[in-house]
């Protein structure tokens, strides 16, 4: 086990924090810059994970503690799993699924070593991930708050619990017919084929887990999520009125700790020394020779997979689009489609040679690119961490949902806010298929068009999106609404840790 970064002494009325992250990107950052926003404000924290999973954020944690934070990483040893090659501690969308389950199985190892950490660290209160429900009873067994951390939107989360209480899914007589979500603030309909495949299984094994998140969060101190009121407020209410308990939206997260470009540049990726940087530099010179609001950025996340034949239209649709793009298209392994390397790697050259392409293979600086003049509209899965970076930028979506809670998150920016132009995909997928689905390249033209174009549904998207980007930035200054909540949400930590200090006292009287 190591530790890396500074350790305060002597500050007894400080808040000592563990933050306890899960092994996969999309819910490894957003836990680890929660970790990093408490540690600006004041608190002790320690983010507690394991050695390839702490490559992906330590350098942003070594600058905050040469900014004087109190924040350190433990680390600690990921567990021998038969059959797992060392290092593979991370679950993305190029682990394949036999290997997913023997990572999980390596979790399931660790469970008792973080308990042991929690006793011996004795932090004032713990941060953990929706996929830790034991650490409930730890902390109770502690005598300390439990805060969870809640992936995805109220929006989703409230749609999900209307599927569980009203089953309105089970009244439909096909796939793909529409049903209402009954009791949500606004009428939306959904069909089955866009909603997650454990409501439409008996017995489905992430069900379980499921309920076992739900009725954790219920005996939590409360949850903390990384949205803000302005952008789903009245499902943020709902959400509150329906499960009962607490909760706190401290976002957006990534432009409120991540604010110089190296914090930006290096978000959520282990650094190769000297890679990124070149990458980055001719990225940004290439942006920066294009018109302002003129280029498209397609990102599909760290867990998306596409046959080798959604691949090429994705391709034909972008040089079709007549707009400038940015492309992060995941590495192509070597036993795929040799086809389709050879097809990716022309297209490549030819849209470099016409300056119209840019294409980046693995991780992309995100935040720098979206909050680049010359971007001006965004292609995604409708992953959460995306969707709130994209707002926060002002740049409107292109949606495409693969797997989990994005179908509802599409309806969000869709319906909802009217952000959004669905690209027309149908039917959720689990992460590690291809889907039986293609989209084809004239559909995607279609959408990139009413975004990119300048019609009057474009201007009222784009007049919508930078109104909520106006207010997200509202929401992280001082006396905003995810500043109060963090503000109110510390208060109360501290009042908590000296009710119990109290008592200490006066029981050794």
């Amino acid at each position: 086990m190591e530790s890396f970064g500074v350790n305060v002494e002597g500050q007894g009325d400080t808040l000592r924090a563990i933050f306890l992250p899960f092994i996969s990107i999309s819910h490894l950052v957003p836990v680890v810059d929660i970790g990093r926003i408490f540690a600006m404000h004041g608190v002790d924290v320690t983010i507690i994970t394991t050695p390839a999973n702490a490559a992906v954020f330590q350098s942003s944690i070594d600058r905050d503690s040469s900014r004087g934070r109190s924040i350190r990483t433990h680390v600690v040893k990921f567990p021998q799993v038969a059959g797992l090659p060392e290092g593979m501690e991370i679950v993305n969308a190029d682990t394949p699924k036999d290997m997913a389950s023997k990572i999980m199985e390596g979790v399931y190892i660790l469970e008792g070593q973080f308990q042991q950490l929690f006793r011996e660290m004795k932090p004032d209160f713990i941060v953990t991930d929706m996929f830790y429900p034991w650490s409930v009873d730890t902390a109770a067994e502690l005598g300390i708050p439990r805060l969870i951390y809640v992936g995805g939107t109220y929006f989703a989360h409230c749609a999900m619990d209307s599927l569980e209480r009203f089953a309105p899914h089970t009244k439909v007589d096909s796939d793909d017919e529409s049903f209402l979500l009954p009791g949500l603030p606004h009428k939306l309909e959904m069909t089955r084929w866009q909603i997650p495949e454990r409501f439409k299984v008996e017995n489905h094994e992430f069900s379980d887990l499921m309920k076992k998140v739900k009725e954790s969060e219920k005996r939590s101190y409360g949850s903390v999520f990384k949205s803000f009121y302005a952008l789903e407020g009245a499902y943020e209410d709902h959400y509150k009125a329906t499960m009962g308990t607490k909760s706190w939206n401290v976002g957006p997260i990534s432009s409120w700790v991540n604010q110089d470009d190296a914090d930006k540049a290096g978000r959520g990726h282990a650094n190769k020394e000297g890679q990124e940087e070149k990458g980055k530099e001719g990225l940004l010179t290439w942006l920066d020779s294009k018109k302002e609001d003129s280029v498209v950025y397609m990102c599909f996340g760290s867990m998306n997979k596409f046959s080798s034949a959604q691949l090429v239209e994705i391709a034909h649709a972008l040089e079709d689009s007549g707009h400038d793009f940015i492309w992060v298209v995941k590495k192509i392994d070597e036993d795929e489609d040799e086809g389709v390397r050879g097809f990716l790697e022309e297209f490549e050259k030819r849209v470099q040679a016409s300056n119209r392409g840019y294409l980046i293979w693995g991780w992309a600086p995100q935040l720098l690119i979206l909050e680049h003049p010359a971007t001006g509209a965004v292609v995604t899965h409708c992953g959460m961490n995306t969707v709130i970076e994209s707002v926060d930028a002002g740049l409107p979506m292109v949606t495409w949902p693969l797997f989990a809670e994005q179908f509802f998150n599409e309806k969000l920016l869709v319906d909802v806010l009217k952000i959004g132009v669905p690209v027309g995909i149908k039917k959720w997928k689990h992460w590690s298929d291809f889907g039986d689905e293609i989209v084809k390249r004239e559909d995607m033209v279609k959408a990139i068009a009413l975004l990119m174009d300048s019609g009057e549904e474009s201007l009222e998207m784009k007049k919508r999106v930078k109104a909520l980007s106006v207010a997200a930035k509202k929401a992280i200054e001082v006396g905003g609404s995810s500043y109060n909540n963090l503000k109110d949400l510390i208060e109360e930590l501290k009042s908590i840790k000296l009710q119990k200090d109290n008592r200490k006292v006066e029981a050794e009287a």
